[in-house]
């Protein structure tokens, strides 16, 4: 009984390496996009390193289940094909004993989920997004884009090239004198950018500019004329100050996140998203063991050899559940659809029809 333990586990644990591998290499690169443009732009390399290593616990809490499955459905699929748990069974092995270790490893990576997801999974997303926020304010260049609007305070920035490690080219500027109205229009041959991380202050210089003021009054007259050059300072400190001081919820730890809801039911507050919340870090977490009793079953039943048979049934299975939780947890505007609770249906279906399938073939 030993011997076949390892033979399982040792089957189940590479393919479990290899799929783990792939789907977070794959899930971690659509996230790394946007980054390796701004290392690109001049950002160091050493934020990409950083915000990789940050997003990786919230990504692998997506990966380690469907890993299990897609590690489930190849190996029993293969013993299924081979004719080894009929043997197995003959020699009065019960499937319930064949797949005790990976029993046993999933509800290990139940728990390795569950403290990525409540501690140390949100703290660090956090930290991502704020690590590009940094990277932008110290490397102010790289968040201008041309064509891309940037926006500081009443005032709209495009460009159309860069020059060097801090000029601009093509710089069209507007002031606002509210959201919908052009209080000053600004062309400029080219321009610099300067960012003092000290006082929290980024300067633009611009030459060789065309300004258009547009007077606020019942003339509504324009005024034009030139100008050599021009200087903008944007003071950036009030809006870091406060994204340190304001937290997310999708960023809390678990102890924080409880303290929230009990505040808000405290103050008379819908808490139903402060909920949605934390029930869906706990549904996503517990899903191993149900992508485990829902693979077994049907990897046995499949009684393919064909590898594409059960990466296509981990697939659908996989994408069924996540999409299911993500729908639930867009009701959270609804209160009265208790869409706290709806997040649970996915890990009690799979559950349940795993279970009862299991059953069903053990008694065969």
């Amino acid at each position: 009984m030993k011997t076949l333990n390892l033979y399982v586990t040792r089957g189940f644990l590479l393919a479990f390496a290899m799929a783990i591998g792939i789907l977070t290499f794959g899930m971690t690169g659509a996230n790394l996009v946007k980054v390796l443009e701004f290392v690109s732009q001049g950002i160091p390399l050493s934020v990409f390193c950083k915000f990789t290593l940050y997003i990786l616990p919230i990504i692998l809490t997506f990966t380690v289940p469907w890993a299990v499955m897609v590690a489930v459905m190849l190996v029993f699929g293969r013993m299924s094909a081979d004719n080894e748990i009929t043997a197995m069974r003959a020699c009065g092995i019960s499937i319930l004993q064949i797949m005790s270790p990976i029993m046993i490893i999933t509800v290990l990576l139940t728990a390795l989920c569950l403290y990525l997801q409540v501690e140390i999974g949100p703290p660090l997303l956090g930290k991502s997004r704020d690590l590009l926020g940094d990277a932008a304010i110290n490397q102010p260049l790289a968040i201008f884009e041309p064509g891309k609007p940037i926006a500081y305070e009443n005032t709209i920035i495009y460009i159309e090239d860069k020059e060097g490690e801090n000029g601009i080219l093509g710089v069209q500027l507007y002031t606002l004198a509210d959201a919908n109205t052009v209080a000053q229009d600004i062309s400029a041959v080219r321009g610099k950018i300067f960012a003092d991380n000290k006082e929290k202050v980024l300067t633009i210089k611009l030459f060789d500019c065309l300004v258009t003021d547009k007077k606020a009054d019942k003339t509504n007259t324009i005024d034009r004329f030139y100008c050599s050059e021009l200087e903008f300072r944007f003071y950036y400190g009030k809006q870091t100050t406060n994204r340190r001081l304001y937290i997310r919820p999708k960023h809390m730890k678990l102890t924080e996140l409880m303290g929230m809801i009990r505040l808000t039911k405290q103050w008379n507050r819908d808490s139903t998203p402060l909920e949605v919340e934390l029930n869906q870090r706990i549904a996503f977490a517990l899903s191993p063991i149900a992508f485990l009793l829902l693979g077994l079953p049907l990897a046995i039943r499949t009684s393919r050899r064909e590898t594409s048979v059960g990466l296509f049934l981990s697939v659908i299975l996989a994408g069924a559940f996540f999409l299911s939780i993500i729908l639930c947890e867009s009701l959270e505007s609804f209160p009265k659809l208790y869409p706290q609770y709806l997040l649970w249906l996915p890990n009690i279906v799979f559950q349940i029809v795993g279970a009862i399938m299991t059953v069903r073939i053990s008694k065969r």
